[in-house]
């Protein structure tokens, strides 16, 4: 009999979501099940590093890999697991782009632990203590991860094969991913497993967006009361659309939510908020520098708006840091 081909899955830098969305492949994911062995998967069962330590190289068929890389343990891990697998998967906005957790790149890591340990409204922390490398508690030694002062994506850490996009990625991209894999019916190494296309061509709007679009102010979606069927850029709320990869079926759209941009850029865009910048830039119906700066403005965390998942991944890659 034939073994079947083995399948890992982990989780770096990341909510979670990702883990979730193969959950969400709902019956389907009992065909997964079926067709593969999953050999590693330590959010859903009781696998250990040392059991990937034990595998021959190139043993996993392939490991879908989620979360962006900011510790000294999400880094061995990458190494660890691109050379047991034949094909590595980046899985999910975070390990792709760097996504929400690559803004920690605006930062420096002092300043993160601050908050998280000491200034955050809901932290009680009356000594200040922060979390320690390595420590002697009761005769034992204990370590923690190291954490790097740069969030990464999993291509800047290791050689990734192929990208499924999304913040997680729909059942529908993931199903069709595994049977590229089980088929062998993949496309060239390096490439999306999502449609190239920006997410405007698959918008049931995109009928209503005006062929020359003028804006004297924009607005964030609580300001509003949106129309359900109308361009979300025509209504003058901020959407990523026209510079974000569809393939997601325009779900937030649906949901009369305006797109942020968590499938990253299509092939043809080398940096998503950029692109974004430019055409929003396009739409400011004004040639006057004060009101230009009036209505640009009103757009509350230009940052978090154009690179919210992609800032790791951009030109930028983060704020530069002073060395003392």
């Amino acid at each position: 009999m034939t073994a079947k081909p083995k399948i890992a899955f982990y989780w770096c830098a990341s909510c979670g979501g990702c883990e979730e969305a193969v959950v969400d492949l709902a019956e389907q994911v009992l065909d997964v099940v079926a067709a593969v062995d999953i050999v590693f998967w330590p959010c859903a069962m009781d696998f250990k590093r040392h059991d990937v330590e034990a595998m021959a190289d190139g043993s996993i068929a392939a490991t879908f890999v989620n979360g962006a890389v900011r510790t000294t343990e999400q880094e061995e891990m990458a190494h660890l697991l691109r050379r047991k697998s034949r094909v590595l998967v980046a899985f999910g906005a975070c390990s792709q782009l760097g996504g929400i957790p690559g803004l920690a790149n605006l930062s420096d890591t002092a300043s993160v632990l601050a908050t998280a340990y000491r200034t955050s409204p809901s932290t009680v922390n009356p000594d200040g203590v922060l979390p320690q490398r390595h420590t002697v508690d009761g005769g034992h030694a204990l370590g923690l991860p190291g954490l790097y002062e740069t969030v990464r994506t999993l291509d800047q850490v290791t050689d990734v094969d192929y990208y499924l996009p999304g913040c997680a990625p729909t059942p529908k991209l993931i199903a069709a991913a595994v049977q590229a894999l089980l088929t062998g019916a993949l496309p060239a190494k390096g490439s999306v497993l999502a449609p190239d296309i920006a997410l405007c061509d698959e918008c049931a709007r995109k009928a209503s967006k005006p062929d020359a679009l003028a804006l004297a102010a924009f607005k964030r979606p609580s300001e509003v009361v949106l129309n359900e069927e109308e361009c979300l850029l025509a209504q003058g709320v901020l959407c990523m659309g026209p510079a974000t990869r569809g393939g997601c079926e325009a779900a937030c759209v649906q949901g009369n939510m305006p797109c942020t941009g968590c499938s990253g850029p299509t092939s043809r865009v080398r940096d998503q908020g950029a692109k974004a910048l430019s055409g929003f830039a396009s739409l400011v119906a004004s040639n006057d520098a004060a009101e230009i700066e009036r209505i640009t403005g009103a757009i509350a965390d230009p940052v978090g708006t154009l690179y919210r998942y992609a800032l790791p991944a951009s030109l930028l890659r983060r704020r530069r840091v002073a060395v003392s």
